[in-house]
Parts: C-alpha cells; sequence; structure tokens
C-alpha cells in the first residue's frame, strides 16, 4: 500500500493507493477515486527456480537450439503462485503433462536429429572453447546440411564436427581438424573424409588459415618470448606474400618459421617440442625449412627484423 495526498471529497482521510487492485479509495470515507493506476515497478521477473537472475523475458531464441528456443516449457517447480506446496494429485497431472510437452517438442525423427546434434555441439562448446557466434554458425551451417540430408547415414559427431570446422575456418579461428577430432572421438581421416563432403554439398569456399593466429598459438604452447613471437609474425608477413603456400599445413608452416626465427636470435629449441605444440611431425618441420631457405627475402627479413 502507498499513502498519498489528502481525499478532495471530505477532507479527512488521505487517499490510499492499491498497486494490486490499481484502484485509489479514501482512507477515511472509502470512496474509490480512481482504477486505474500506473504501474511503477520493475518489469523484471524470475522465469526459473533455479536462478536469481531477474530478467524482462525469457531466453533468446537461437540456432543451436532444435526448436530455436521457440517452445513452451512447463517449469520443474511445484509451487503455485504464492508459494504454496501443490497437492499430489495436482503434481501428478502437472509431471504428465511435462512428459507429453517434452515428447511433442522433438516428435519427429528430423527434431531428435537436431536435438542430438546440439547436445553433443553444446557439449563441445565448453571442451573447444567455442565463442557464441561459433556455435551459432556451426548450428546454422548444420542446419544446411541437415536440409541436404548430409546427416542420414552418417554419424552426428563426425558431421557436427565437420561443421565446426568450418564455422572456425570463416571466423579466422586457429582450431585445427586434429584438435576436434581429439574432443569429439571420431578419427582424424574419418573427420576430414566428412569436411571435404561438406565442402562439395554445401557449395562453400574456405579462406585460408592466418598464419599469424597459428604462429600466436604455437608459441604460446611451446613457451616462447615475446620477442621471438614478434620477429616470427614479421617473417610470417613476408613468406605469406613471397613463398607458395599452397597446400601447406599452415601449422607446420608456422612452426618452422618459429623454429628459424629461434636459431637466428640464439634461443635453443628442438624441433619435437614445436612439433608437438603444432601437432605435426618432425619431418613437416624439416621440409618446410627447405622451402624456406631457398628464399633470400626471408633471411634478409629475420636479420633486420
Amino acid at each position: 500500500m502507498q499513502i498519498s495526498s489528502l481525499c478532495s471529497i471530505c477532507d479527512k482521510g488521505v487517499m490510499i493507493s492499491d498497486q494490486e487492485s490499481g484502484e485509489t479509495v479514501c482512507g477515511n470515507c472509502g470512496l474509490v477515486l480512481s482504477d486505474k493506476i500506473v504501474e511503477t515497478r520493475a518489469e523484471w521477473r524470475n522465469f526459473g527456480a533455479e536462478t536469481t537472475h531477474r530478467t524482462r523475458a525469457g531466453d533468446p531464441t537461437s540456432l543451436a537450439r532444435h526448436d530455436m528456443g521457440l517452445a513452451t516449457v512447463i517449469g520443474r517447480e511445484n509451487t503455485d503462485v504464492r508459494g504454496s506446496l501443490l497437492s499430489a494429485t495436482v503434481r501428478s497431472a502437472i509431471g504428465r503433462w511435462r512428459t507429453w510437452d517434452s515428447r511433442g517438442r522433438s516428435h519427429s525423427s528430423s527434431d531428435r536429429n537436431l536435438q542430438r546434434a546440439f547436445d553433443e555441439l553444446n557439449r563441445l562448446k565448453t571442451k573447444l572453447n567455442l565463442s557464441s557466434a561459433m556455435v551459432e554458425k556451426t548450428a546454422y551451417i548444420y542446419r544446411k546440411a541437415h536440409e541436404r540430408r548430409l546427416a542420414r547415414g552418417r554419424s552426428i559427431s563426425s558431421l557436427i564436427g565437420a561443421c565446426i570446422y568450418i564455422s572456425c575456418r570463416e571466423l579466422g579461428s586457429s582450431l585445427s581438424l586434429k584438435d576436434i577430432a581429439e574432443q569429439t572421438n571420431v578419427k582424424l581421416k574419418d573427420l576430414a573424409r566428412m569436411y571435404r563432403i561438406a565442402i562439395v554439398e554445401l557449395d562453400l569456399k574456405m579462406p585460408m588459415v592466418d598464419p599469424v593466429r597459428c604462429i600466436i598459438r604455437i608459441a604460446s604452447k611451446a613457451g616462447l618470448s615475446e620477442k621471438i613471437k614478434r620477429q616470427a609474425i614479421r617473417v610470417m608477413d613476408c613468406a605469406a606474400n613471397k613463398e607458395k603456400r599452397g597446400g601447406k599445413s599452415p601449422m607446420g608452416f608456422a612452426a618452422s618459421i618459429l623454429y628459424m626465427t629461434c636459431l637466428i636470435n640464439g634461443e635453443h629449441i628442438n624441433q619435437r617440442t614445436l612439433a608437438e605444440a603444432a601437432g605435426v611431425t618432425e619431418v613437416t618441420i624439416r621440409n618446410r625449412l627447405k622451402d624456406l631457405k631457398q628464399s633470400p627475402t626471408i633471411g634478409y627479413t629475420v636479420a633486420y627484423a
């Protein structure tokens, strides 16, 4: 209740505003002066019993949900609007409603496929440290692949892993197929095959992996200094313009640049350490070093970096 100014009729009582009923009455004579009070309290509501976060509406829509977040959800709490516990009969009825509501939201095989795929995506989001933009992009690509029926007869884990790699390539992430294969428990060969199938069927054009991001990632894993990292980036900028890197592994190319920079600056690091940080073999680093040594421009850039 909120007390306001004096009553304009009897001049003896005070006007009392009831926010729940929306009425303004006189405390002395009981005259209803107004039945339409403007609501001035907060507009938020608490939409979940498990959280204390107060919001104005429910969760936003998302492509990473099989129903895009538009379905009606029956809450898990068994209390009424006053907070009192519901009777056993009502709780049993609401339990049956929840069951049928859950079944109704995934009544077709297509919905169940999307539900399992996005559950897997939600699990990989934490393991691979994916951003929200990557998750939404992955869900969009998977929906396109699902429309083309690429999921029929194939593993959901391999297809969602291929979609994650495609989204990482398009958004400029340095995440490799090997990293995704380790977390999805899918063989690298099968994941690479699924990636090529998705590229062809969806008619996608993949941008090249930014080698600078690969240098930063490898240097951080190998524990190299900031000086080595910056000089290697300068050398990579020159190599990206002068050398033909088509068909070469970007992680192996970045590891060879880092190894050459360490040798010139007198820092001792073996090829095995860089190979493990880059996820390639030592032979790959040595082969890329042979290509780099044939370019006098790169050696000149390293010497004066």
